[in-house]
């Protein structure tokens, strides 16, 4: 018998210790250690193990010939675009997101529509019942499907199981932290058992072919399966985010050996599970408040599909000696520094003012292209000018308060003028890549003070001055001095 060998493993990023201690060197994480019995198959001893000689194996050039991965559609197109045109056969996915954001409902209604395609789909829960797998798929209206379903845990049982009849075309793992396999001495859930039960589907999947989809538990600081060792050994990694009071689902590859890394599929959740959404720009503006200050559409692109979303900010005085800023689907450290460019050349003061940037709809933003649509959106509420209903805006901002270009130009010129929009706010030095058949009027801006110059001129102060809708009202001239415009860019009055 060998010897029990006892290791202090840290939860969070998978470093080993011979003694327990309160924080882990590694990754500086406290009370993560726990003990694990680590015997499993290494018990062999060091001087039986190093006899073993290795084989010689045949090396070969970059050169040659390459051809695509054998792929299965899922039937369903958005899951299909963010893993690069469907599942590669023995691949290994892990499917990670927060609690009930709908996760097992997308998998359910993934290996439906592949059974119903006359696939072998295999669906094995170790947190459900059968049953309360049963009670989902009635309510999706898919109890008709012939998915195979089990409730196991035993990672050796699931691999005999599954190695009987036919290979499955797909196998759902729901989810990796529920496994245990007898090569390790551990409990579930710790990074062990999880790293061990990994390799052993990974290794069945690439043996038999079958397309393995593990579920992934999301931890406080939003990695997938605690510590990253499983997404280090899987083939591609997909997030599924989405706000929960909002309807809007964003399946988005983090990693991904057979695709783009750059694609999202959109989803939105209904009393009939999830339904794809193929034109994320109309779902996204679908609730427009036209003609408020402080909105602005920005023409993004995310992988090769572009998205028009629109970007809600509110500039409102504070009373505090540190303004707030907050932030909802877009980088604070971006929001900071275009607020550091509104004041230092644009004559634009916030210091005095809270500021909240939201993209509406749930979508998180990227990208630094909507660097001149959020300025324009902080200008317009500070000022309370409406911008133009028509026009979408995009350009990235240097600390100089230069704009920018940005790539694939004309598929956003593309996509706003099939959305009825009229006119774009552009880089000046993107006007080349516009392909001149978008017909959209295009407003170049080559630097930052020409945009904001043109936002102040429209100002009005908050309930007097010029009626909204009626630019023909003549403006009170004590009202203007009151007005939030910077002093540089406001008119004079006779």
């Amino acid at each position: 018998m060998a010897k029990s060998t006892l290791s202090f493993v840290c939860q969070n990023c998978g470093a080993a210790y011979n003694r327990w201690q309160g924080k882990c060197e590694s990754c500086g994480e406290w009370n993560t250690l726990a003990e694990e019995d680590t015997t499993g198959a290494t018990s062999m001893p060091v001087s039986i193990r190093s006899k073993r000689k290795g084989r010689t194996f045949a090396l070969e050039s970059l050169t040659g010939k390459s051809q695509d991965a054998p792929r299965t559609s899922s039937g369903m197109a958005e899951l299909d675009r963010v893993t690069g045109g469907g599942f590669v056969r023995g691949s290994v996915l892990l499917v990670g997101g927060d609690p009930g954001i709908g996760k097992s409902t997308l998998l359910t209604q993934a290996t439906s529509m592949m059974a119903r395609a006359g696939h072998r789909a295999v669906y094995i829960s170790g947190e459900e019942a059968v049953a309360q797998v049963r009670l989902r798929a009635e309510r999706l209206g898919l109890a008709d499907a012939p998915v195979q379903l089990a409730s196991e845990t035993s990672v050796e049982d699931i691999i005999s199981t599954l190695s009987e009849g036919a290979v499955p075309r797909l196998i759902v793992i729901d989810s990796i932290q529920t496994m245990w396999t007898d090569t390790v001495e551990s409990a579930p859930g710790t990074v062990t058992q999880v790293r061990a039960a990994a390799q052993a589907l990974i290794r069945f999947a690439k043996k038999s072919g079958a397309t393995i989809i593990l579920v992934g538990h999301v931890t406080k600081d939003g990695q997938i399966a605690g510590p990253r060792v499983v997404e280090h050994m899987v083939d591609a990694v997909l997030s599924f985010e989405g706000e929960g009071s909002q309807q809007f689902r964003i399946l988005r590859a983090a990693k991904n050996r057979f695709g783009a890394t750059d694609e999202i599929g959109v989803f939105e959740m209904t009393g009939l599970g999830l339904r794809e959404v193929t034109n994320p720009s109309e779902l996204f503006l679908s609730e427009r408040d036209l003609g408020s200050p402080g909105t602005a559409v920005f023409a993004g692109i995310e992988g090769t599909r572009p998205v028009l979303v629109e970007l809600q900010a509110l500039v409102a005085p504070t009373s505090l000696g540190t303004p707030r800023r907050a932030v909802v689907g877009w980088d604070p450290s971006r929001l900071s520094m275009v607020l550091a460019v509104l004041e230092a050349h644009c004559g634009v003061k916030l210091s005095g003012h809270d500021v909240y940037l939201n993209v509406a709809g749930g979508l998180r933003i990227q990208e630094p292209a909507a660097d001149m649509a959020a300025a324009a959106a902080l200008v317009s509420s500070l000022v309370n000018a409406p911008l133009p209903t028509d026009a979408v805006y995009f350009g990235e901002i240097s600390l100089s308060g230069a704009v920018r270009p940005v790539a694939q130009t004309s598929a956003r010129l593309k996509e706003a003028a099939k959305l009825g929009f009229g006119r774009a706010i552009l880089p000046e030095s993107a006007r080349g890549d516009v392909g001149g058949d978008a017909g959209l009027t295009l407003n170049s801006v080559g630097n930052l003070t020409t945009l904001v110059a043109e936002i102040a001129a429209l100002g009005t102060p908050r309930g007097r001055g010029t009626p909204r809708g009626d630019p023909g009202a003549q403006r009170d001239p004590e009202a203007v001095e009151k007005n939030a415009t910077p002093a540089r860019f406001r008119r004079e009055t006779s």
